[in-house]
This record gives C-alpha cells, sequence and structure tokens, in this order.
C-alpha cells in the first residue's frame, strides 16, 4: 500500500492532550507505564508544561464566573448528531452551525474545557498562528472557531472516553473504552455523566442558545443520554460502510501520528476498527428501542450530498427544529459551495470487503448499500 500522505501539522502546533489539568494528564500517563517515544519527549514536556498552565486557570475561571455557573441559563434540550467517524457528521454539524438559532462548542473549548469562559479571547488571539488551515486526515478547514466534538472536552476534563487511545495507541487496549456506556462501572457512569453536565454548563454560559453537539462515540450513548435529556433530538447519519472502513483507518493513523505519546506501528488497529463498528452499533439498535417517536432522524450522506437543501428540510420538519424557510437561504448558499469539497478515494481490497459484507452485513442491509464488485 502506498505511503498515505497528510495536510502538514507543524511539531508545535496543538494537541488535544493541551487542554488537560495537571492531575487528568499525569494520571494518563502514569496509566500507561510513563511509556514515551523518545521521538515525544519534547510534546510530553509541552504538554505538561500546558497542564500545569491549566491547573492554574481552571479555578481562576471557576472563581470569575461562580454566579453565573451557580445559576446557568436554561437552553433548550441538545440536538445530537451522531454516526460512525468519517459518514459526515462534521458536515452535518458545519450545516446546522448556519442557523442563529443554535450553537456548538469549537475547538477552543474543547481543546481548553476548563476555563475557556476566561481565556478563550485572549489566547484565540494570540495564539491563531498556530492553528493549521486544515485537518492533517482530510480537506476540511481547521482553527479555533470551527466546531468541534464535545468527546475531546470530555476526555480533557477527565471523563472515561475512547479518546484517551489516541494518546497511547500501543499500550492501550485493543477494545474501545468507554464508547458504550454500559460497560462502565456505575462510579465511572456518575463521573461521565457528572462531567457532561459540567461541560454544557459551562457551554450555555458563554451562549444560551440551544446545543448542537457532534459526537460519533454518542451513537453508543443514546439511552443515557436520552435518559439525562429526555428532550434531545438524535440526527443520524450513515456513510457506505466500504467507503467509511479505509477512511476511519485513515482517520486513526492521523490521529496516532499527531496526537500520541508513542509510535503505533498500526498492527491492532484494523481489528480495532472492526471491534468499535461493532460494539458501537450493536449499542445504537438497542437503544433506538427506549427512545420516545419524533426523537430520531437518520440520513444517508450519499443522500445529503445529492440534495443538502431537501435533506436538511427533512431533517428539520422530522425533529421539529424550527422554521426552516428562515434558513434556507443559507442553506441553499451553502450547497453551491459544497461542490467544491473533495473527498478522498480509496481502492477496495477484496480481504476487507470480504470481512466488511461478513460482520457488518446487518447494516449494509438495513440502509440500502451494495457490496462492491471485485
Amino acid at each position: 500500500m502506498a505511503k498515505e500522505k497528510f495536510h502538514s501539522y507543524p511539531w508545535w502546533s496543538p494537541r488535544f492532550w493541551h487542554g488537560m489539568p495537571l492531575g487528568v494528564w499525569l494520571d494518563l500517563v502514569a496509566e500507561h507505564g510513563c511509556r514515551v517515544a523518545p521521538s515525544r519527549w519534547g510534546l510530553l514536556g509541552t504538554i505538561t508544561t500546558a497542564a500545569a498552565f491549566n491547573s492554574i486557570a481552571e479555578p481562576l475561571s471557576s472563581a470569575r464566573f461562580r454566579r453565573q455557573l451557580r445559576q446557568p441559563p436554561v437552553t433548550e434540550p441538545p440536538l445530537f448528531i451522531i454516526g460512525h467517524w468519517r459518514s459526515g457528521t462534521t458536515l452535518l454539524h458545519e450545516l446546522l452551525m448556519l442557523d442563529d438559532r443554535f450553537c456548538c462548542p469549537n475547538t477552543y473549548q474543547c481543546f481548553a474545557p476548563g476555563h475557556f469562559l476566561l481565556t478563550e479571547a485572549l489566547v484565540t488571539s494570540a495564539l491563531s498562528w498556530i492553528m493549521p488551515s486544515k485537518r492533517p486526515m482530510d480537506d476540511v478547514s481547521a482553527g479555533w472557531d470551527r466546531p468541534q466534538e464535545d468527546e475531546f472536552a470530555l476526555a480533557n476534563m477527565g471523563a472515561p472516553s475512547p479518546y484517551r487511545r489516541m494518546a497511547f495507541p500501543v499500550t492501550s487496549s485493543d477494545r474501545p473504552q468507554a464508547l458504550d456506556l454500559a460497560t462502565l462501572s456505575p462510579a465511572e457512569l456518575a463521573t461521565w455523566k457528572q462531567t457532561m453536565r459540567r461541560f454544557l454548563t459551562l457551554l450555555s454560559v458563554r451562549d444560551p442558545r440551544r446545543p448542537v453537539l457532534k459526537s460519533p462515540p454518542h451513537t453508543a450513548r443514546m439511552a443515557v443520554l436520552a435518559e439525562m435529556f429526555p428532550e434531545a433530538r438524535f440526527l443520524h447519519v450513515v456513510r457506505d460502510p466500504f467507503v467509511v472502513f479505509p477512511s476511519t483507518m485513515r482517520l486513526w493513523r492521523s490521529l496516532h501520528r499527531f496526537q500520541g505519546m508513542q509510535v503505533d506501528p498500526g498492527n491492532t488497529l484494523e481489528n480495532y476498527v472492526f471491534t468499535a463498528f461493532d460494539e458501537m452499533y450493536a449499542a445504537f439498535e438497542r437503544d433506538r428501542t427506549v427512545l420516545p417517536p419524533g426523537r430520531l432522524q437518520e440520513i444517508r450522506y450519499e443522500d445529503l450530498i445529492a440534495d443538502p437543501v431537501a435533506r436538511m428540510q427533512e431533517v428539520y420538519e422530522k425533529l421539529e427544529l424550527g422554521d426552516f424557510d428562515r434558513v434556507l437561504p443559507d442553506f441553499e448558499r451553502q450547497a453551491r459551495s459544497m461542490k467544491r469539497y473533495r473527498t478522498n478515494t480509496y481502492d477496495h481490497d477484496p480481504r476487507i470487503v470480504k470481512e466488511i459484507a461478513s460482520r457488518w452485513r446487518p447494516f449494509i442491509e438495513r440502509y440500502g448499500y451494495e457490496i462492491p464488485a471485485l
């Protein structure tokens, strides 16, 4: 296989672990026996320094905004964008941000969840130059103010998360951790819920509009999220699994390369991607049965790309998200600009195609995908 090419991501660019407080970061390092590759010792030092700063900034931020945090604004229930990695969740997130009735966490807020209320304006202005213009794994724009996954914020705040694997890919389990919250102990689940509520409280103080949260791991957590937020809505996007698999492999290789404290040879990654998909959709099928009618809407990525305006109108109507005509002109402009977007292309590996066709057959049949002819 040809060597993959990623967009430039300089050594001095921020990593998400820069947002952890010192206690969370040192616990993560200790969990993996401090097994850091020599080539990453400099990164270890910068993250540890940043973690010390976070441990100072967080209590200062909490003190500064104590009153607002005690009585946060009442917001409408969240809209959760869910779906496997590389299925189109980022596209949906950015489309919904065209509607000024919604808000979402941005990259800095997920990068520094403990103190963004205090530091966001200053830090993003001072450090705008260090953020790459593109994500390393694709052609999607990056930036401090871009919509971001709340899972990064939860991981930085110390909640159980499968994203902790990114920092130590070699010594992490070959099975996803804290993807399906049913695998957590009662104490771990309580910590996760508390962290989620804390982050949404912080976000509401910054912006009281209805939050739109995008996180692939939430695909396996609908029952817990519906119990926490009874009026929440879920927008589920699916994509051809024969495209999703190689794209997800590329994603994790990129994340391990640029976020990891270890050099991952990738020998366990294929099994990890298959296992994570299996666990995610076993939990999704289990949880969808407990949702009240009108709470879940599903959409195929291919249909969304073919006619973004029509598909989003259906989403607004089915999930009762408000007057669609108000945002129709913005959606039409965005649909025209989407024609310029370039997606990655992949050659089909016959062995992988057979494995996907066997393991993911229920998904393939439910959403009407076809097995590639080889």
